[in-house]
């Protein structure tokens, strides 16, 4: 809705009491209102007859004890934030709460015809005499349930049950008592926030790799788990599936204990009998208090000849996951002929490569998917239908380079989400709630697009 209003404009004002004055042309006109809601409604209603008569949309600066509200309003009493530098203004303190609904006032028609007596009926000579009823045969019956129609209605998307605007201009007029649908981008948020929300039948396993070292698979692995245990609850497990000085337990909240895999691998017997209980896993792995997810730890100061896992204890401690956990996020080392690496690909229902900008990163992540695509049908099919996060690590990276490691991924695999780059991912415990806004909308985005991988799956 463009401004064509007038030079003069409306002006009203909101006192503290809840009414309000609305001046037209320099000539006042008081509005007997008890609400603040009420007289806001008021004033749209009016400056809406305004616009109306003047044929286009007219600007109204209204003023409230807490801020002042320049809008625009059409004769469909459509209401617009006009900021008169063009930019949209941020909310300020909130305006009044809405007003409770008040009952609605019975009418009473003071016609003379209204005190007059009903005229009698004529009695209906088709009708059955009193005391009898017309009888029904049950073939009758079943007639009329055949062609019944059921009083449910599965369309429950309708506009009215829709929850209002909550961002920007439109959430704005919705706290001020106008209920604004969402607009493109905050219903494109919404619609993240309930792919990532979805349980399926059964354990998911997801597995994030790349043959080089620093590529993004720890931070991606913590950041899709958090993502997943904030929006769809817990039952969410990030492990550490390396061989060799894995970190995820150096970025992640270390439990009450010091457990790691190998402890759970050795209590595998009990933990899948009949006579375990859920709690007893949370003896084996380190709760993230604020990301609401846990992580199995690997041992990094060890040597790897000294904690090597073969591919039927990975079965083994994939079968206690799976039993404790609706989702399984494996982050991986870099050895791909490493049978531990190998028997994760076999676990895994979804494929996530993760890669900086990096040239070398970049692509070791994509020769990686063509080895997948060369192993067995299987492997071939979890690289085409891969989602690629491309972490930028470095804040002066060229955005054309960004958009070629983006675009170069776009040709391989099923999703690409690039992350901008946040300073709050480089070094230390890794939260989701320290990154910056942008940044958590995408990394909302990029596990909606790996959760959008498992819809259908058995």
């Amino acid at each position: 809705m463009r401004d064509s209003s007038t030079d003069d404009g409306l002006n009203a004002t909101i006192h503290p009491d809840g009414s309000a004055v609305l001046v037209i042309d320099e000539t006042p006109r008081q509005i007997a209102t008890s609400h603040a809601e009420d007289a806001r409604r008021e004033i749209v209603r009016l400056t809406a007859e305004i616009a109306r008569q003047l044929g286009q949309p007219t600007r109204v600066i209204v003023r409230e004890p807490d801020g002042e509200w320049p809008l625009i309003v059409d004769g469909e009493e459509h209401v617009e934030y006009a900021a008169t530098d063009g930019e949209p203004r941020p909310a300020a303190a909130r305006p009044y709460a809405a007003a409770p609904s008040r009952p609605a006032m019975t009418t009473i028609d003071p016609s003379p015809a209204a005190s007059k007596p009903a005229a009698p009926v004529e009695p209906d000579a088709s009708a059955p005499a009193s005391g009898s009823a017309p009888q029904v045969s049950s073939r009758e019956f079943a007639d009329r349930r055949a062609q019944r129609e059921t009083f449910l209605t599965s369309d429950r998307g309708g506009e009215d049950s829709e929850e209002p605007a909550t961002r920007g201009f439109r959430g704005t007029m919705t706290r001020m008592g106008i209920r604004m649908a969402p607009g493109a981008a905050e219903r494109s948020e919404r619609s993240d926030q309930m792919a990532v929300a979805q349980h399926w039948p059964g354990p998911r396993t997801i597995a994030v790799v790349n043959g080089k070292g620093g590529s993004g698979k720890t931070p991606t692995t913590i950041l899709t788990a958090a993502v997943f245990a904030r929006f769809g609850g817990a039952g969410v497990l990030a492990w550490d599936n390396n061989q060799t000085r894995g970190t995820l337990g150096w970025r992640t909240e270390q439990g009450p204990h010091d457990a790691t895999l190998h402890d759970m691998l050795e209590s595998a017997p009990h933990l899948l009998s009949a006579d375990a209980q859920a709690a007893d896993v949370a003896q084996f792995v380190h709760h993230q208090r604020q990301d609401r997810f846990d992580v199995l730890r690997s041992q990094p100061i060890a040597l790897a000849e000294d904690q090597r896992v073969s591919a039927k204890e990975v079965d083994r401690i994939h079968a206690v996951a799976a039993r404790y956990y609706r989702l399984i996020v494996m982050d991986s080392g870099n050895d791909e002929s490493d049978p531990l690496w190998r028997r994760m690909i076999d676990h895994t229902d979804q494929l996530v490569v993760a890669t900086t900008t990096r040239d070398e990163h970049a692509e070791a992540g994509a020769l990686l998917l063509e080895a997948l695509a060369d192993r067995d049908e299987r492997s071939a099919q979890l690289a085409a239908n891969a989602v690629t996060v491309v972490n930028q690590a470095d804040q002066k990276a060229p955005m054309n380079e960004v958009r070629r490691v983006v675009d170069g991924y776009r040709k391989l695999t099923r999703d690409v989400v690039h992350i901008p780059f946040d300073p709050a991912m480089i070094d230390g415990y890794l939260h989701y709630g320290a990154l910056r806004p942008a940044t958590q909308r995408a990394w909302l985005a990029a596990t909606a697009a790996i959760a959008r991988g498992f819809a259908g799956g058995a």
